[in-house]
């Protein structure tokens, strides 16, 4: 709608089929810059949004580099399927824990999905956590900007209402296998949902 576009995942909390992930249809290749408005309009306070971006399949055991080559065995979308199988950086936001009963407790994760390694979640998470954001309240929106340059990434947090609520978040990559191509994804989380708006990307050299 004039809106944007209203993502909402299923209703059925700790039912699988109740996630949802949109993929971009292109891929992009080296440095790059994601924008979005995003307006949460859940009122849980448990589960994650998730922005994917740089993902690629690892390429053995059925799992082509080209993701949108299985699409198949994503037709429920089970977050092990991704980080056992994605070659993939995760920014979870607008987060809470699965069992979390306290709106004030979010949080934003960076990871970096290492199917190589098969040790499911062990040792994705990125040093850098910020907790207790104070942002993402349901029906404020949100301008959000993520650059991924070389060996940082940033994402920046900025309300279109109110100045004061800002945040910029800052992560150095330099300690995994670098990622330069590839898709970008939305996953929300059972009972998660939000409006997006004004998607862009940027592609850039050095």
């Amino acid at each position: 709608s004039d809106l944007g576009m209203n993502f909402i995942a299923g209703s059925k909390f700790g039912n699988d089929t109740s996630h949802a992930v949109l993929w971009a249809k292109e891929q992009f290749e080296g440095n790059i810059i994601i924008q979005y408005e995003y307006t949460r309009t859940d009122s849980t306070k448990r589960c994650v949004n998730i922005l994917y971006f740089l993902a690629t399949g690892k390429d053995t055991d059925g799992y082509h580099k080209d993701i949108f080559k299985w699409n198949d065995r994503r037709a429920v979308p089970h977050m092990r399927t991704y980080f056992n199988n994605m070659n993939t950086y995760h920014i979870s936001y607008a987060a809470f824990g699965v069992n979390n009963d306290d709106e004030e407790n979010d949080y934003i994760r960076m990871r970096r999905y290492m199917p190589q390694e098969n040790n499911g979640l062990k040792n994705t998470d990125i040093e850098g956590d910020y907790f207790n954001t104070g942002l993402f309240n349901t029906g404020e929106t949100f301008k959000i900007t993520v650059i991924k340059y070389n060996e940082k990434v940033w994402m920046n947090i900025e309300s279109k209402t109110d100045r004061t609520k800002k945040l910029l978040c800052e992560w150095d990559v330099s300690e995994y296998p670098d990622l330069t191509e590839g898709r970008i994804g939305l996953r929300h989380m059972y009972t998660r949902s939000a409006i997006y708006k004004n998607f862009k990307v940027w592609e850039f050299q050095d």
